[in-house]
């Protein structure tokens, strides 16, 4: 068990944060949904209740389809865009998705490689783009999730307000439902800008996020 918690210390360490997370927000969105229930003249609910309402899968869903949106884009576009000093980019000149024998596939795997880098066809053209292909999917099944529980959420407010629903096409193209998405976007990419240009200039020693304390500014794809 030691072993075992050492060598996934990092995924299982963001699986509690996440899980903690979640408990605030549900707890957190239940106490503000009430307040909402209290002053529009409807009824409490229950934590269970609330867990299992569109109003708490959508604001979980909007989030998780951000989240992979930015990594389905960083995955993707860091095979040929660079940005040079940075630790998480290719050196200029070297973009592009390399040949088999430096991505270790076909007959330049060796005993180590996964089974499918070896294979030929379309089992090595999957696997070698299936780390991108899951946030891509991942992302397309958050959004869907979103856009149906934004539809039920909006179509309740609608009809407590004595107007007539919208279908799910009119919902995703609404402008509340581009709000919800595009101010979480938006949010990602900057982050995401934020980490490849700080990364150039400042440092954080012993992490492989980070180039070497004393790296020069204009290494690229140096990690510590």
């Amino acid at each position: 068990m030691r072993r075992f918690l050492r060598d996934n210390g990092l995924s299982l360490f963001f699986l509690l944060v996440l899980v903690l997370a979640l408990v605030g927000q549900a707890i957190s969105g239940l106490l503000v949904f009430n307040d909402h229930q209290l002053t529009s003249g409807g009824a409490q609910v229950s934590l269970g209740h609330y867990l299992l309402s569109s109003q708490f899968a959508v604001d979980v869903a909007e989030n998780w389809q951000s989240e992979f949106l930015q990594f389905f884009l960083y995955i993707f576009m860091t095979v040929w865009l660079v940005q040079r000093g940075s630790p998480e980019s290719k050196k200029p000149g070297e973009t592009g998705e390399e040949s088999d024998k430096e991505q270790k596939t076909g007959p330049y795997a060796d005993e180590h490689s996964p089974r499918w880098a070896a294979e030929d066809g379309w089992r090595r053209a999957v696997f070698s783009r299936s780390l991108g292909l899951a946030m891509g999917t991942i992302f397309v099944l958050s959004w869907l999730a979103q856009s149906i529980a934004g539809l039920v959420a909006y179509n309740a407010d609608q009809l407590a307000d004595y107007q007539d629903p919208v279908t799910w096409a009119g919902y995703v193209t609404s402008a509340d439902f581009w709000n919800r998405s595009l101010q979480n976007w938006q949010s990602e990419f900057l982050a995401v800008a934020a980490m490849a240009v700080l990364s150039i200039y400042l440092r954080q020693r012993g992490s492989p996020e980070s180039k070497p304390v004393g790296t020069s500014r204009d290494a690229t794809g140096i990690e510590g």
